[in-house]
């Protein structure tokens, strides 16, 4: 009964998704040597250009950039330094979009090139901006095809992956369904590739830590997305109320497959309830800039309660940060329970920690709030 149930909703979700984001991995629309795999991006576009047709709104992440530069220059092996894979992201992207441009045009389809870094989503003008001009472009028809700015991105402003990258972007334009297509059928019990008793999961109501420890490290030489990257993008999609689909991409008419409500690959199931908007850009997005540890009892009216963060719950300020600015807010052992916008700065939070509310006005000197982290922005991690 209950496989009848998921194959129910699996069914009943695509069907009526409106909004799809779709991510395509290195190792689907690249050969191992690099080179654009001309075949496959076909294959996909006609794919994609079906669902545009079918009145369905459509957005496109893709990697390959690295890997078409790589192809340009002759290089058989990835680049390790940051510089490198920069360049070869400058040579490769061009030609990545010159192919898609061409393909998308012979079924009558614009297309738009957008690059992101994480500063797009860590500022929350940024983060607006973004999705205002993705909900356009939408509007107009058009297929954004988005990428991470490998050429001018750092560590410290990478996103890291484009797993990550389309879970983010669905969340931003509120998408109905994700479909993560990489080398891989999906998610199993443990590593296919080193135990062969490993178990497909084609379905998942819940990322417990269970599911966590079943996935194993990165994929292929070309991709840097492994399965860990797949479940976190997994959590940011259902979060945010996306369902999402992982599934191999060298797979026949995977996406056609997928949209028919066929049991492929891993199905995971979106929250009932998705984050608001604000939350979504605090929870994945807002660069953090310190940690309030707390002590048991504020952990438990945080976590079980739902109540605000006030002062006296508060042993220790780590960092320096103003008002209004987002932080992790984390128990003594270190595991993070929530993340907030503080009400009041570093230097002021460590004067009034471990005081109660009606001792703020004598030790800061004024009071414009009882709380330091108010529960309407702060989104909790467990």
């Amino acid at each position: 009964m209950e496989a009848k149930e998921e194959e129910k909703i699996r069914r009943e979700t695509v069907e009526r998704a409106k909004t799809v984001v779709v991510k395509v991995g290195s190792s689907t629309i690249t050969h191992r040597t690099g080179k654009l795999n001309l075949e496959r991006m076909e294959k996909l576009v006609r794919q994609l250009a079906d669902l545009h047709h079918e009145g369905r709104r459509v957005l496109l992440v893709t990697s390959g950039a690295v890997g078409a530069g790589m192809g340009k220059l002759g290089l058989t092996r990835r680049p390790r330094t940051m510089p490198e894979k920069q360049a070869c992201a400058a040579v490769g992207q061009g030609i990545l979009m010159h192919m898609y441009e061409k393909l998308f045009a012979e079924y009558g389809i614009v297309v738009a090139q957008v690059l992101l870094t994480r500063d797009d989503f860590s500022s929350r003008p940024r983060f607006l901006n973004a999705r205002h001009a993705l909900h356009t472009l939408l509007q107009m028809g058009v297929i954004p095809i988005v990428n991470e700015n490998d050429t001018v991105a750092t560590e410290e402003i990478r996103l890291g992956d484009n797993d990550t990258l389309s879970a983010m972007v669905a969340a931003l334009v509120e998408a109905d369904l994700l479909l993560l297509l990489s080398d891989i059928d999906g998610l199993y019990t443990a590593n296919p590739r080193q135990d062969k008793t490993a178990q497909l999961i084609e379905f998942v109501r819940e990322i417990t830590p269970e599911l966590e420890r079943s996935a194993g490290g990165a994929g292929s030489q070309l991709g840097t997305g492994g399965m860990v990257t797949k479940l976190q993008a997994a959590r940011i999609a259902t979060s945010s109320g996306v369902a999402m689909v992982i599934a191999n991409g060298s797979r026949e008419n995977v996406i056609r497959t997928i949209m028919r409500g066929e049991k492929i690959g891993t199905f995971f199931l979106p929250r009932e309830t998705p984050l608001q908007m604000r939350k979504k850009w605090l929870a994945f997005g807002a660069a953090l800039q310190g940690e309030l540890v707390v002590d048991e009892g504020a952990e438990k009216a945080l976590v079980e309660k739902g109540k605000s963060l006030l002062p006296s719950g508060i042993v220790e300020v780590r960092g320096e940060f103003e008002a209004g600015t987002p932080v992790r807010i984390v128990n003594r052992q270190g595991r993070e329970l929530a993340r907030g916008i503080v009400n009041y700065r570093a230097d002021e939070i460590r004067k009034i920690m471990g005081k109660k509310t009606a001792e703020i006005p004598r030790v800061l000197g004024y009071k414009d709030y009882d709380e330091v982290v108010h529960r309407n922005n702060m989104v909790l991690s467990c």
